[in-house]
Order: C-alpha cells, then structure tokens, then sequence
C-alpha cells in the first residue's frame, strides 16, 4: 500500500533543496508551497517570471495535485493560458510519480521560449517600423503619381480657386476704392461689355446725326480745281 505522506514529505525536502530561494511552504494541512521560475536572461536582459502555487491532494501521487499561477511578471495572457494548459498536460502524463519537479521545469522551458518569442516579436515590430519609415521617404521624394485623370481633376479644381480668388481681390478694391478697375479687368469680371457696343447702335436705331453746320463753311474755303492746275494732265489719270 502506498504510503502518500511519506512520499509527499519526501518530494517536498527534495523540491526545497532544488529550489532553495524560490520555494516557499504555505501550509502543512493540507500541504501547500510556491515556487517562482524565472526564465533566463533574453538579448536585451529582459526576463519573464511565474509564481506556481501547488496544494497536494490526498492520494498524491495517484491524483494531480492542484496548480495555479499565482503571480507574474511580463506575461501575456495568451502565455498564462498556455502556461496552464502545459501544466494540465504534464500532470495527466505522470500520474502514479511524484510530479512537482517535471512540472516546474516544463514551465522553465516555457519561459525560456517566451522571452525568445518577446525578442522574435521585436524584431519584427522593428523591421514593420522601418518599412514603413521607407515607404514614407518615398513618398515624401516621389509623391503621388500623376495621370491624366489625376491632373485634370487638380486642374479643375485650381481654376475654381484662382477665380474666386480674382473675384474676391477685385471686390475687396472695388470696395476700399483703392484701385480703379482696367478695361481688361471690366472685361473680365463683366461679360455684358462685350455686346454692350452692339447693344448701344441697336438702342440707337442705325441712325446717326450729321452736324451740318460743320460744312456750312466749306463754300468759303478756296479749293483749286484740278482743271485749273497748269500740270493738270487727264491722260495721266487714264495711263494710271
């Protein structure tokens, strides 16, 4: 018959000497202890830690022993999840043999593979980084690429600002009576100028006034004939 206490009390002196700064008794009836695994020291010194708290149950060996996380430093919950998924399965496997110890050294192994997993996860963030640092300097040298739909669409788009912008300079001087306005700028701004001296002769009639008392003195104005002109020469005329 298989003593149990004998073998827990013996597995535990053992366990505290394996473990003689980390581990830790928390009770006697029913027999509870802790033991912190630190993992070893990744690239940059950085490493992760697990507090494992343990209970014997009554017929240990032949039965799991209770386990749970009970502290922890720089873990996800992802690794938590995965930490006590471990522990399930190395439990199940060694039922029948003190277990403490394989247990605590899978989780040992785990924490080592994590904080590898901690440096392969920067690396990565870091070269995402300076992918994405590359694709900016690109596109601060190279900008956008144009195509004709691209541009015309600018085009349109500039057009309509210049103009509001000449429509609102010429207002703010109309308004402050700075300047006065050129026949060009009329033009531009007032498209009615166009017709607007088509506008005046239909408005007029065709009609024009003559002013006859301008040529009321033309009879006084001594004009010589061409007959009278001693170099007067008709056949001239007909030769030209």
């Amino acid at each position: 018959m298989t003593d149990y206490v004998e073998e827990q009390r013996n597995e535990l002196e053992a366990l505290e000497s394996i473990y003689p700064d980390s581990f830790t008794v928390l009770s006697e009836k029913p027999i509870s202890f802790t033991i912190t695994v630190t993992s070893e020291a990744g690239e940059n010194d950085e490493t992760v830690q697990a507090t494992l708290k343990f209970t014997y149950a009554e017929r240990y060996p032949d039965e799991a022993p209770l386990y749970e996380l009970l502290s922890q430093e720089n873990l996800e919950d992802s690794d938590i999840t995965d930490i006590l998924k471990l522990l399930r399965e190395q439990a199940d496997e060694n039922l029948g043999i003190v277990m403490i110890f394989t247990l605590v050294s899978a989780v040992q192994e785990k924490l080592n593979e994590i904080v590898d997993q901690i440096k392969t996860r920067r690396d990565e963030e870091n070269k995402q980084k300076e992918k994405e640092a590359e694709e900016a300097e690109k596109q601060c040298f190279h900008g956008t690429p144009v195509t004709i739909e691209n541009f015309l669409s600018w085009k349109a788009k500039f057009d309509l600002e210049m103009l509001e912008f000449k429509r609102k300079k010429v207002k703010e001087e109309e308004q402050s009576g700075k300047n006065k306005l050129t026949g060009k700028q009329l033009f531009e701004t007032d498209h009615n100028l166009d017709t607007s001296d088509i506008q005046f002769l239909e408005e007029g009639g065709n009609s024009v006034e003559v002013d006859e008392s301008l040529f009321q003195e033309m009879d006084d104005l001594e004009l010589e004939d061409e007959e009278d002109d001693p170099d007067y020469n008709p056949a001239h005329l007909e030769s030209d």
